[in-house]
């Protein structure tokens, strides 16, 4: 058996979804998401989402951008794994591909490096085919680009 849902008013619910989105950027899906928990007809929740938009609460680009940075500069995720979550988000790949330049060239290279300098001192006892390998599938599961890692990994 369900939870009961609480029943607000309209302009109650559309100020907390407001509220829901100045705390953070967020994407349609999770404001989406959100109205689930409130009983409301389509209409009422079509009204909402145009109210956030047009008072730019509800801004995808703003959102994929901040996504984006706060995913690489504070997680350290590489591109792959961000544009995959941004993607499970329903985001669409040109908007993606627009918003990448959030994230500096030299910035990510670095990140890689260190990331690379960090796990593969780690790693002790192990063949160097090994250490290779290990290191490999550690930076792919960090979302960084195969070609980006064998780069670092030759140098």
């Amino acid at each position: 058996m369900q939870p009961e849902k609480k029943l607000f008013t309209f302009e109650e619910i559309k100020q907390k979804l407001a509220n829901y989105c100045v705390y953070q950027d967020r994407c349609h899906a999770e404001v989406e998401q959100k109205m689930r928990e409130f009983v409301l007809i389509p209409e009422a929740k079509d009204e909402i989402l145009l109210f956030l938009m047009k008072e730019n609460y509800l801004n995808e680009e703003r959102f994929t951008r901040s996504y984006i940075r706060g995913k690489f500069y504070i997680k350290s995720w590489g591109k792959t794994k961000i544009k995959m979550h941004l993607k499970q988000k329903g985001i669409n790949d040109r908007l993606i591909s627009t918003c990448f330049d959030e994230i500096d060239e030299e910035d990510y290279q670095k990140t890689l490096h260190r990331i690379y300098d960090n796990y593969s001192s780690k790693l002790s006892g192990l063949q160097n085919y090994q250490k290779k390998s290990k290191t490999i599938k550690y930076l792919l599961s960090r979302g960084f680009e195969y070609e980006s890692i064998l780069q670092i990994i030759e140098n």
